[in-house]
């Protein structure tokens, strides 16, 4: 399996959606007091997930490249990976919720919900075929205790 399109272009592409959504719907606007508090808390916590998530892969000396799972070397389980399986893709929902906010338009939520669907339906299962391929017995276990999003 070979995925073409590399999860962070998503990111960009749901961004751009969001950005016209709020500035062509001309209802949906919200406001609320500490909402910049909100987006740097929700940037400053996707970016320490993120950044944890990427060290974790490289201590376990595997791909971070989400595009060709078949070039995984191990199954990483400790740390961020004992909460969520996916915590980069988490890291990038909090990045939108955050741009939601920032843009003020209630409707951009949707797109996140989109956002989790997509990334599941091309991300996601298609990984968790190939892990479960590679590591058989072993990724059933960790996906029995452990949820995919959080």
């Amino acid at each position: 399996m070979k995925l073409k399109i590399p999860p962070v272009v998503v990111l960009f592409v749901f961004g751009l959606l969001m950005y016209l959504l709020a500035k062509f719907l001309p209802f949906g606007y919200f406001h609320f007091f500490g909402r910049m508090y909100m987006v740097y808390f929700l940037f400053t916590i996707a970016f320490l997930i993120g950044l944890f998530a990427i060290i974790q892969f490289f201590v376990n000396k595997t791909t971070i490249d989400p595009r060709n799972p078949d070039k995984v070397s191990s199954l990483v389980v400790s740390g961020l990976y004992r909460y969520s399986r996916n915590p980069m893709y988490l890291a990038l929902l909090l990045i939108l919720f955050g741009w939601c906010i920032i843009l003020g338009n209630a409707f951009n939520y949707i797109l996140a919900v989109i956002f989790v669907r997509y990334m599941n339906r091309f991300q996601i299962f298609p990984e968790e075929r190939a892990l479960r391929k590679k590591f058989g017995k072993e990724y059933a276990l960790y996906c029995s205790r452990v949820r995919r999003w959080f």
